[in-house]
């Protein structure tokens, strides 16, 4: 029996964002919803919760059912509350004194440590924050569990933990889930929706068959499409004929042929139908600009440690070279950023590095850390790109539409951006940069699937050079041509990203 049924449901912000909608969600299902940046998904996720009206169609719920929502971002009213509180405060009044206990069973569950328990959500990482708002959501024991990019902050250990909490529910709770993490999706889920302007597909699959089956389905659209024009073609020179022949023999008949086979033309093309091609949310370019150099980085027994003096692991003897795509692997809080720092001091001012650490001088970084601090913001995308780069401001205008930031956006602080919007800023700072040598810090971070995938793509394609930090197990196990993990203080080499993976998952 379906607990939530949506029918021709459509929702138009300045631009359809879906339509014509049918849908159902029943008990024990779980779901992923899938669309680029700013497609629809929260959106959706909104009429269902009832926090937003549909443009057109019906939202229809079973009577008596709850809803736990999680949103993507804390309210300022839970920021200042401690973890502890704010996990309460979601429970009914007649709960909250009674039932208290129901608070410390949830955080047990998510391994939360009793330091962090009376610390207000403002102070913790972005990790904690998430699970704090999953944890709200989860503590009333919903029927339906909505989840809006939910491993959004989580590093590989929370990610896994949450995964194994998703698949540890009651079987008959719901759970619908919008999110670009594609290994996430596919533990999690066993059914996909992919949400688009016209016609949403969905699938009873979880997300990787799924996709096979939607890339299938959009391909023989696409050949049918084509093939539909080439036989109106077709028609249409077999009338133009006729027609030159009725002329010349002044022949009634083929007047009459010759437009019947041009409106048949015209039905047929006025029938056809393209295969689905998502709108791009802007394009990810990357360029390099080479290096004759074999050996790009040195690490010689390098002592990586805290900023006093705490020693957190040693290199050994390592070298970077060229078209080496090198992921680090580690959990946080060992080391991973901090040597990201120590070869970025290296490539950028080689006089104020050590012996321990050396990068060859014809190195041109290529840098992105995961918060983006390198687009302050209070810039503007304009001022970004004009200040760093020799572009007047029609090519930087045409640059940064390109990246999928409207004209309207462009002269707006940074800060409100979206975090898919920033990314894609970063990506095309990058481009511009045209280095030989790329350190990324979670370079995913708020792209959706689209952008990931054209990441990767580049990556591949122009063979870079690179040392990446990520959580995203897809974007990993597509780039990675070599791993390092962080082992008892000390970096050593692993043949794969596997193992690694397999320890986050299990229980502590």
């Amino acid at each position: 029996m379906a607990s939530i049924t949506l029918h021709n449901l459509a929702v138009t912000l300045g631009e359809p964002l879906f339509s014509n909608l049918n849908f159902s969600l029943g008990a024990g299902d779980r779901v992923g919803i899938v669309a680029a940046n700013g497609r629809g998904k929260s959106t959706l996720l909104n009429c269902i919760a009832e926090r937003l009206e549909p443009t057109a169609g019906d939202v229809t719920r079973a009577r008596g059912l709850t809803i736990g929502y999680v949103e993507q971002n804390v309210a300022p009213a839970l920021a200042e509350m401690c973890f502890h509180a704010a996990v309460g405060d979601a429970l009914p009044a007649d709960q909250a004194d009674g039932e208290g206990w129901r608070v410390d069973v949830m955080l047990d569950s998510f391994d939360v440590p009793e330091a962090l328990r009376q610390r207000p959500l403002a102070q913790l990482s972005g990790g904690w924050q998430r699970l704090a708002l999953v944890a709200r959501a989860a503590v009333t024991e919903p029927d339906v569990l909505l989840l809006d990019e939910p491993t959004n902050h989580l590093d590989l250990f929370k990610i896994a933990l949450l995964e194994n909490w998703l698949n540890g529910l009651p079987r008959d709770t719901a759970v619908l889930v919008a999110s670009h993490d594609r290994a996430f999706l596919e533990a999690t889920t066993n059914r996909t929706l992919f949400l688009r302007a016209e016609q949403s597909q969905q699938f009873q699959l979880a997300y990787n068959r799924a996709r096979a089956a939607l890339d299938t389905i959009d391909a023989s659209e696409q050949q049918r499409y084509e093939k539909d024009l080439k036989t109106a073609q077709q028609l249409r020179r077999q009338a133009a004929k006729l027609n030159n022949l009725g002329v010349n023999s002044g022949s009634d008949l083929l007047t009459v042929k010759t437009r019947q086979l041009k409106q048949r033309a015209e039905r047929i093309e006025d029938a056809a139908r393209p295969g689905h091609r998502e709108r791009s949310a802007g394009a990810i370019r990357l360029a390099s600009s080479g290096s004759q150099a074999k050996i790009l980085v040195t690490l010689d027994d390098a002592a990586v440690t805290t900023p006093d003096g705490t020693l957190l692991f040693k290199t050994g003897k390592l070298w970077i070279r060229q078209g080496d795509r090198i992921v680090l692997l580690g959990p946080n809080g060992a080391g991973k950023t901090r040597l990201m720092e120590m070869i970025r001091r290296a490539v950028e001012t080689p006089a104020d590095g050590t012996a321990a650490v050396r990068a060859t001088p014809s190195l041109k970084l290529g840098y992105s850390d995961q918060a983006l601090a390198h687009l302050p913001d209070g810039d503007t995308p304009m001022a970004t790109l004009t200040r760093l780069f020799a572009l007047g401001e029609p090519k930087a205008r045409s640059l940064l539409a390109g990246a999928g930031i409207r004209v309207d956006m462009q002269g707006r602080p940074t800060g409100r951006l979206s975090g898919g919007q920033k990314a894609r800023l970063a990506m095309l700072v990058l481009n511009l940069t045209a280095p030989n040598f790329h350190l990324l810090d979670e370079p995913t971070n708020h792209l959706d699937i689209e952008g990931q995938e054209a990441l990767e793509g580049e990556l591949l394609a122009e063979e870079a050079s690179c040392l990446l930090v990520s959580h995203d197990r897809s974007f990993v196990r597509a780039v990675g041509n070599r791993f390092w993990q962080i082992v008892r203080k000390r970096l050593v080499e692993v043949d794969g990203p596997e193992a690694f993976f397999t320890s986050a998952s299990q229980p502590a």
